[in-house]
Order: structure tokens, then C-alpha cells, then sequence
């Protein structure tokens, strides 16, 4: 395993260590991240007697790790404990010239998907001067990429007040001007007029979870949302549909776009990350690109 733990590039937040790809026999319940100066370790499994403190002393001395954290996945509430160094429990980490606020020990997830790390990439590249819909927002990372972009005016919705006000302080940690954002804490499914009234938007960015109690089903609600298009989007508008479901393929979703929004064009499906290897194809993130031709 440890032959196969990437060497930290540069000062960016990423992966080292993508065991949930499967493509590393014996390892797929273990991730490991990179956040400098420290490191995240997360387990899906139990790990072996010794191993964490091996993972840790090797994290120390090849990558220069101070501080070796570990997220217990497989436990109830999926705790973080210390390895080494110190858990600091809010770090700014870096990414493409940006900052993203990180959280520790205070929920499953981190603030940060480094897997959709192309896709931000791809959404700075492309919204110059244009009004983007960013939906199911999470921390905002994406809108923090298309201002960074130039983009006019992004409006990120999200169920999750809470999620929307840490996106609020990414864009301020990155000094953006906040009166180009909007942010609607609303259940999307129910709020079409309210998504309406921002646009019609050249950009849209779909990035939902696969699944939600109480909120969203990914099977049942994203044809509510492909049927909607029409009345969201400006023709010649783009759209960044985004899939994170390893039962669901590119075909899945390609087949709702024909069937529930045949307007749109499929252009291109963005890459993952190298790290991000699967040893099935199809099974990690999904990133499709389309345009809507109106």
C-alpha cells in the first residue's frame, strides 16, 4: 500500500490514497487526503492492529505531515480522533489559486469534495460574464469558482442553511463580492418559482446526493429536475450534470437527459481526477457536460 501513496504535488488540497476506487486489493476501505500541513486518514473498515501508526509515521517523515488525523467512517457518528499533531477544527486548504474553509470533527463530511476538483475547474474556465444556478450547493464551492471566473451573478440552492452559510464565508475567505451571490436555503423540488425568478441562467450545476432521507431520491427526482430545464436555462446555455452514485452509470443519466430533456446536447464527460482510479468504470463520480439548445 504504502508504494502506492501518492507524493504530495505542490500546495493544493488532493488525494493520496484512493483505496474506495478499488483498484488496490486488501485497501479499498481507507482514503487518504492531503490537506498541507496536514493529513486525513479515512477508514471504511476497521483498519489492523498497528497499521494507523505506521500510516502515520510514514505520512510524518515522506510527506512531511504535522498533524495526521483519522475519520472513523465505520462508526456510529464517524468520529475523528489524533493521530499526531494538532486537529484544528476550521483550516483554510487551497486549490487552483482558491481557498475553501475545511471542517474536522464536526460533521461526516469535510466542506470540500476533492473529487469534483476538474469540475471547478471547469466552471471557473467557463463563466465569464454569465448567471449560473448552482444547485444542491453544499459549501458553495462552485459558485466560489465561477465568481472567480467572472461569472455575473451565481445563485446557489441548498436545503442545508447551515452548509449555505459556510459558502458564505468561502467567498468571503477569497475576498469575492457577495452582492454577485445569491443563496436560497430552499428544498429545490418545491421552489422551481423561486429558481426561476433569479433567471434564466447560462450555467447550471447539478451536483446532487444520491440519496437523502426525506429529501431527495436521485431515481425519483432527477427527471422533476431535467423536465424544468426549459423554463431555467437561456438556449445556447451549458449545463455541468453531476452523478455520485457507484450503482448508477454514465448511461443512467444519459438516458434521463433523452427522455425528460431532449433539448439538451450531450457534449462531453469531464475527467477525474487521475488519482480517483476505479477498478470498474463507471463507479465513481460522474460529471457530464450538455448544452441546451432551446
Amino acid at each position: 500500500m504504502f508504494a502506492n501513496i501518492l507524493r504530495p504535488a505542490g500546495s493544493d488540497a488532493q488525494r493520496l490514497f484512493h483505496g474506495r476506487g478499488h483498484a488496490w486489493p486488501g485497501w479499498e476501505h481507507i482514503n487518504i487526503d492531503w490537506y498541507p500541513p496536514l493529513a486525513l486518514i479515512t477508514l471504511y473498515a476497521e483498519a489492523a492492529d498497528g497499521l494507523l501508526d505506521e500510516l502515520s509515521g510514514w505520512l510524518q517523515q515522506e510527506c512531511a505531515a504535522q498533524s495526521v488525523v483519522v475519520q472513523h467512517r465505520c462508526r456510529a457518528g464517524a468520529p475523528f480522533t489524533l493521530l499526531a499533531g494538532e486537529m484544528p477544527q476550521q483550516m483554510p486548504v487551497s486549490e487552483d489559486g482558491l481557498q475553501y474553509w475545511l471542517y474536522l470533527n464536526r460533521s461526516q463530511n469535510t466542506g470540500l469534495f476533492l473529487d469534483m476538483a476538474n469540475g471547478r475547474r471547469w466552471v471557473q474556465q467557463h463563466s465569464a460574464g454569465r448567471r449560473v444556478l448552482n444547485l444542491f450547493a453544499y459549501t458553495c464551492a462552485f459558485s466560489v469558482a465561477a465568481i472567480a471566473g467572472g461569472a455575473e451573478r451565481v445563485v446557489n440552492v441548498d436545503m442545508s442553511r447551515a452548509a449555505l452559510a459556510n459558502g458564505r464565508e468561502n467567498h468571503r475567505l477569497n475576498e469575492q463580492d457577495l452582492g454577485r451571490v445569491v443563496f436560497e436555503g430552499v428544498d429545490i423540488f418545491r421552489s422551481f418559482g423561486r429558481l426561476k425568478k433569479h433567471g434564466p441562467y447560462d450555467l447550471l450545476i447539478s451536483d446532487p446526493p444520491t440519496f437523502q432521507k426525506g429529501s431527495v431520491d436521485i431515481r425519483r427526482d432527477y427527471p422533476k429536475l431535467l423536465r424544468r430545464i426549459p423554463q431555467l436555462m437561456k438556449p445556447g446555455g451549458d449545463l455541468l450534470l453531476c452523478l455520485n452514485s457507484p450503482d448508477l452509470d454514465d448511461a443512467f443519466l444519459m438516458e434521463l437527459v433523452r427522455g425528460h430533456a431532449p433539448e439538451c446536447e450531450f457534449s462531453s464527460r469531464l475527467p477525474n481526477p487521475e488519482v480517483f482510479a476505479e477498478a470498474e468504470p463507471g463507479k465513481g463520480l460522474k460529471v457530464l457536460h450538455y448544452r441546451y439548445r432551446g
